[in-house]
């Protein structure tokens, strides 16, 4: 009798994923929010061509580019700065789940900074995009909630505000900025020193405000990464 010593090769089954829960989370997020996303494209596009080009109230390429140049001029460097800023703590549901709702500096990222302070989750981990994603879902739902009947009835309310309160409303976004920047600060106080003392400076300056704020943003994670580095060493 002959005995057959060679080691079985087990067959791998192709149809199991061999991707993790999360990249295959990742994937997901990333098929739905460019399903989403491009058809918001496509319709923020469509009035403008609608009304140029069908209703024939085109003003002329010149004043077109004009415009566009005198405002990309201020503001193009948000275009790249917004998603590398906002990423860490959003995650990539996140992101595409806040730049198609919008308001992600005054109700997206708070709502995920705090939902991650809440239950301990660190920016930058699995938990803490999870818990960003269903934060900024919940947070614009009910954003939604309340907007409808803003929409219809808020010119009235508004109206009847007093004035001495509605002066009060340009402070409201840096006020979240500053809960936001204290709730981050109180971990590492030094890094929250830092970035006050950066933007003060800075702001001090007679420089473009698209300038001041990559400036703040470079210095402030630049002098971050090399106080991390040299503590790292220290340590070792």
């Amino acid at each position: 009798m002959s005995v057959n010593l060679q080691k079985e090769i087990p067959v791998r089954d192709t149809n199991i994923s061999s991707n993790s829960p999360m990249e295959q989370f990742h994937a997901k997020s990333h098929f739905w929010g460019r399903l989403t996303i491009w058809p918001v494209i496509l319709l923020s596009i469509s009035l403008p061509l609608i009304l140029s080009f069908v209703l024939g109230y085109h003003p002329g390429w010149n004043v077109v580019l004009s415009g566009f140049f005198a405002y990309a001029s201020i503001v193009a460097v948000v275009w790249v700065l917004e998603p590398l800023m906002y990423y860490p703590i959003l995650g990539a549901s996140g992101t595409y789940i806040g730049f198609l709702t919008g308001n992600i500096g005054n109700m997206c990222l708070p709502s995920a900074a705090a939902a991650q302070n809440a239950i301990g989750a660190q920016p930058g981990t699995e938990k803490g995009e999870i818990t960003a994603t269903l934060a900024i879902g919940a947070a614009s739902i009910v954003n939604k909630v309340l907007l409808i009947p803003m929409i219809l009835g808020g010119a009235i309310l508004v109206a009847n505000i007093p004035e001495h309160i509605q002066q009060v409303f340009p402070l409201i976004l840096p006020a979240i900025f500053g809960g936001v920047l204290a709730q981050f600060a109180i971990k590492k106080p030094i890094y929250g020193v830092i970035a006050l003392v950066i933007g003060f400076i800075i702001n001090l300056t007679a420089l473009a405000v698209y300038i001041k704020m990559l400036l703040c943003i470079v210095l402030t994670i630049g002098i971050c990464l090399l106080l991390e580095q040299r503590n790292g060493k220290a340590q070792v």
